[in-house]
C-alpha cells in the first residue's frame, strides 16, 4: 500500500512544509519532519535537526528509523532567506542561504537515499521556486540555490533512476502564507497583477501536487520542475 510509506518533510513546522505534512498525514502516510523550533501536524513525528549541521541529521534519520521506518519518501523544504540587492548584498548573506538552501539539500538527500537504494524505491521532491528560473531583484543567493535544485534533481535522475527512486523539482510561485499576508494591501495587488491566474496559491495547492508526485501514479516522472505558480513562471 502506497498509504503507509514513509515520509519525511524537511522544515515541517510551518508554511508550506506543515501543509504537505497534513497532506500525507491526511492521505494515511508515516510522516516525520525536521524542524529547528516548533513542531509538525498532529500525527507526525517530529525531530530537531538544522540542515546544516551534519551530525543533526545522522541523529533525526537514525530516529525516524527506529520510530517508523526507512525513509521512502523525502520532501526537501526547510530553506531561509536573506534578500537584499547584491551591491549590499554580504559574503555571509550569500553564503548562509546556499549553505541552507542547495547544500542541505545535498546533506539530507545523500543520507535519505541509502535505504531507497536497498529498497529499490524512492520519491526524492525537491522544494524550490518560481523565482530559481524567473530571477527576483534582490535574491541573487536565494535565486542560485533554487535554480542549483534543478541541476540537482537532473543528475540524481541520471544515478538513480534506474533504481526505482525519481527525483523531481516543485517550483511554487506566491503562496499565501503569513510572509505574503505582512505585505503591504498596495504591494500585494501589484504582484497579483503579474500572475496569470489573478491570485496567490493556498500551501494546500502545493502539498497536492507533492503529494501526487510522491505517488505510484507519479512512477515515471523523474528530473521534471513542475510549476505550481498560477503561470507566473511559462516558459521559464
Amino acid at each position: 500500500m502506497t498509504e503507509s510509506r514513509v515520509v519525511l518533510i524537511t522544515g515541517g513546522n510551518r508554511g508550506i512544509g506543515y501543509a504537505i505534512a497534513e497532506e500525507f498525514i491526511r492521505s494515511g502516510y508515516s510522516v516525520a519532519v525536521t524542524a529547528r523550533s516548533g513542531s509538525g501536524p498532529d500525527g507526525s513525528l517530529t525531530v530537531t535537526a538544522d540542515v546544516t549541521d551534519s551530525d543533526s541529521l545522522d541523529a533525526a534519520l537514525a530516529q525516524v528509523e527506529a520510530e517508523l521506518g526507512p525513509v521512502e519518501i523525502l520532501v526537501a523544504n526547510a530553506g531561509i532567506t536573506r534578500d537584499t540587492l547584491l551591491m549590499r548584498m554580504s559574503d555571509d548573506d550569500f553564503e548562509e542561504v546556499i549553505n541552507t538552501n542547495l547544500t542541505g539539500v545535498f546533506r539530507v538527500v545523500k543520507r535519505a537515499i541509502k535505504g531507497m537504494v536497498k529498497a529499490r524505491f524512492g520519491r526524492v521532491i525537491l522544494i524550490s521556486s518560481v523565482v530559481g528560473l524567473y530571477g527576483s531583484a534582490g535574491q541573487t543567493n536565494y535565486s542560485a540555490a533554487k535554480a542549483g535544485l534543478v541541476g540537482f534533481a537532473r543528475s540524481l535522475t541520471r544515478e538513480l533512476a534506474g533504481r526505482g527512486i525519481t527525483t523531481n523539482v516543485v517550483a511554487p510561485g506566491f503562496i499565501n502564507t503569513d510572509m505574503t499576508a505582512a505585505l503591504p494591501e498596495e504591494q500585494q495587488e501589484r504582484y497579483k497583477e503579474a500572475i496569470p491566474a489573478g491570485r496567490f496559491a493556498e500551501p494546500e495547492e502545493v502539498a497536492r501536487v507533492v503529494r501526487w508526485l510522491a505517488s505510484d501514479e507519479a512512477a515515471y516522472i523523474s528530473g521534471a520542475v513542475v510549476p505550481v505558480d498560477g503561470g507566473l513562471g511559462m516558459g521559464h
